[in-house]
């Protein structure tokens, strides 16, 4: 048997949600404007993870990388940059949503994005998404979602965006 673990839960977690995909026409969108999609399922971000995004972004800050430094700060050990939680959106969105008769689709921007809390290396992260308006532009739709990442066991969200996305049939 093989073994994720980007996914994998420890043994005393909870088991994971079982969520589907909401299949919904591109047409048909318009139609579903206040639906709340999810939650995905959980997803553990490790240091391997972090210490990749660094790489890839040049930040190195030590808060993110360097474990003896980050123990010593109020977070008591290394955590998540925020832009690495905020990219995992792609993947925990398409756990919830999907969205068929669709050519391409394109992140368009965010129109708010917060991060009330810190991710700690090793925390398991999902996210849910409010559609929270339609509008049609020129070969589709836009959408607007509202996300929220919630961190296992802790009160406030990692991120908190407002995402607009494009789909073009």
């Amino acid at each position: 048997m093989s073994h994720d673990p980007v996914t994998e839960a420890p043994a005393d977690a909870p088991p994971p949600a079982t969520t589907a995909a909401t299949t919904v026409a591109l047409a048909d969108l318009p139609s579903l404007v206040g639906t709340t999609f999810g939650p995905s399922s959980w997803r553990t971000i490790t240091q391997e993870q972090v210490n990749q995004f660094a790489d890839l972004t040049g930040d190195h800050n030590p808060i993110h990388v360097d474990p003896d430094y980050a123990a010593t700060t109020p977070f008591g050990g290394t955590i998540v940059h925020g832009y690495l939680t905020l990219a995992l959106v792609v993947p925990l969105m398409a756990e919830v949503v999907e969205v068929t008769g669709v050519r391409t689709g394109i992140n368009y921007g965010l129109d708010r994005l917060r991060f009330p809390a810190p991710v700690r290396v090793g925390s398991r992260i999902r996210v849910t998404s409010t559609l929270s308006a339609v509008t049609d532009v020129p070969g589709g739709h836009q959408a607007v979602y509202e996300n929220t990442f919630e961190v296992e066991g802790q009160a406030k969200p990692a991120a908190v965006s407002v995402m607009i996305v494009r789909y073009y049939a």
